[in-house]
C-alpha cells in the first residue's frame, strides 16, 4: 500500500494531471482512501506497542488500578482489529461506497408501519454512533403511526459494505401497544441496501425505459413542499426497479437524486448478478436477497437471532438503539467465509 502512495504521488505531481479531470480525480481518490488506510493501521500498531510498554511497568510497579485500565483499553483495541480484519473482507467492487437504506413495512398496517419506523431509528442510532452522514430522501408516514416506507443516504466509507447484508425481511414479535387486548403479534418489514456510485461507474439507461411521474410531497400539511408536485417517482421499466426522492423542495434537484438512486439500483442488480453466476456462490444464495435474515422477539422472551450466522443477543432494547455491530460482523463472516 504504501508503494501504492508513491506511485499515486508521482502521478499526481504530473504536469498534465488535470489535462483530465475525472481520472485527477480518481487519483487523488484512490490516493487519500489508501492513505487513510495504513495511516489506521500504523496508529493501532503504535497504540498496541505503547500499551505493551505500558502494561510491562504497570505490572512491575504491581499498579492494578492501571493494569485495569490497560486491560480495557486493550479490549477496545482488539474490538477494533477484529471490525479491520472483517473489513478486508470488503473486495466488492462497491463495498467501501457510501449506500442507500430502504425500509417498507409489510402487510399489518398499524403494526407493520410502526415496525419500520423502530427499524429506521435502529439504523440511524447506529449511522451517529459510527459518524456517518444521514441524508433524508423519501419517507410516506402510515396512516396513525410509523411509516410505509423510507429512504435514507448513509454517508461515508465503507457504508454499503457494513450494511448490504442486512438486505431481507426482518420480523417482529411482541405484545403490541395498539391492541387493547394486549395479544402477541408479529411484523414484517423489509431492508434494502445499495451503493451509491459516482460518475467512474458507467450504467446505461435509455429515456425509453423509464416512466417518470411527479406527485405531491408527504409529510406535515402547510408546507411549501405539499402544495406543489415536487416529489418524483421513476420506475425503469425493464426491470420493474422503482425509485422515488422527496427531499427537496426543487422537482428538479428530486427528478437529479432520483436518477442516481436509478443507477445504483441497476448497478447493484449488476452485481447480484455476478455474485449468482460465481462458482462459489451457490451457499451464500441461501441467505438471500428479500428473505427473512432476522427475527426480533419481545414477547415471550427477548432475543434478537441472525437467521444466517445463529447468532443472537438477549438485549433487544440494546439492538433497536443501534448496537448491531456483532450482527453485521457474523453476517459479513457468513457472506464472506
Amino acid at each position: 500500500m504504501q508503494g501504492q502512495i508513491e506511485e499515486l504521488s508521482q502521478q499526481s505531481e504530473s504536469e498534465d494531471l488535470w489535462q483530465d479531470r475525472q481520472r485527477a480525480r480518481e487519483i487523488l481518490q484512490k490516493k487519500s482512501q489508501i492513505e487513510s488506510e495504513v495511516s489506521r493501521f500504523l496508529k493501532a500498531e503504535t497504540n498496541f506497542s505503547d500499551l505493551k510498554s505500558m502494561l510491562g511497568l504497570a505490572e512491575e510497579e504491581n499498579d492494578e488500578r492501571l493494569i485495569a485500565e490497560i486491560e480495557k483499553d486493550l479490549k477496545g483495541l482488539a474490538n477494533h482489529m477484529q471490525a479491520y480484519q472483517l473489513e478486508s473482507f470488503f473486495s466488492g467492487e462497491a463495498d467501501h461506497n457510501s449506500c442507500y437504506l430502504e425500509i417498507h413495512a409489510g402487510a399489518g398496517g398499524t403494526e407493520a408501519q410502526d415496525w419500520a419506523q423502530m427499524l429506521l431509528r435502529m439504523y440511524l442510532r447506529w449511522a451517529e454512533d459510527h459518524k456517518y452522514s444521514l441524508e433524508s430522501i423519501e419517507e410516506s408516514p402510515g396512516e396513525e403511526v410509523g411509516l410505509k416506507s423510507v429512504t435514507v443516504k448513509i454517508g461515508g466509507s465503507k457504508a454499503y459494505g457494513w450494511l448490504k447484508g442486512e438486505s431481507g425481511v426482518h420480523r417482529l414479535v411482541r405484545i403490541s401497544p395498539f391492541d387493547s387486548n394486549a395479544r402477541r403479534h408479529t411484523s414484517f418489514a423489509s431492508i434494502g441496501v445499495y451503493p451509491v456510485v459516482d460518475d467512474s461507474i458507467e450504467i446505461e439507461i435509455k429515456d425509453s425505459d423509464l416512466r417518470i411521474d411527479t406527485y405531491r410531497a408527504s409529510g406535515a400539511g402547510g408546507q411549501h413542499v405539499n402544495k406543489t408536485e415536487s416529489a418524483v417517482r421513476i420506475t425503469h421499466i425493464p426491470t420493474g426497479v422503482i425509485v422515488q426522492c422527496q427531499t427537496d423542495r426543487s422537482q428538479h434537484r428530486n427528478k437529479a437524486t432520483a436518477f442516481e438512486m436509478l443507477r445504483s439500483r441497476l448497478y447493484e442488480l449488476e452485481l447480484r448478478k455476478k455474485e449468482e453466476q460465481s462458482s462459489s456462490s451457490a451457499d451464500k444464495n441461501e441467505i438471500g436477497w428479500g428473505r427473512q435474515i432476522r427475527s426480533y422477539v419481545m414477547q415471550p422472551y427477548q432475543m434478537v437471532k441472525d437467521l444466517r450466522s445463529g447468532f443472537e443477543k438477549g438485549n433487544v432494547s440494546a439492538v433497536l438503539n443501534g448496537d448491531i455491530d456483532e450482527f453485521l460482523r457474523s453476517s459479513i463472516s457468513v457472506l464472506h467465509l
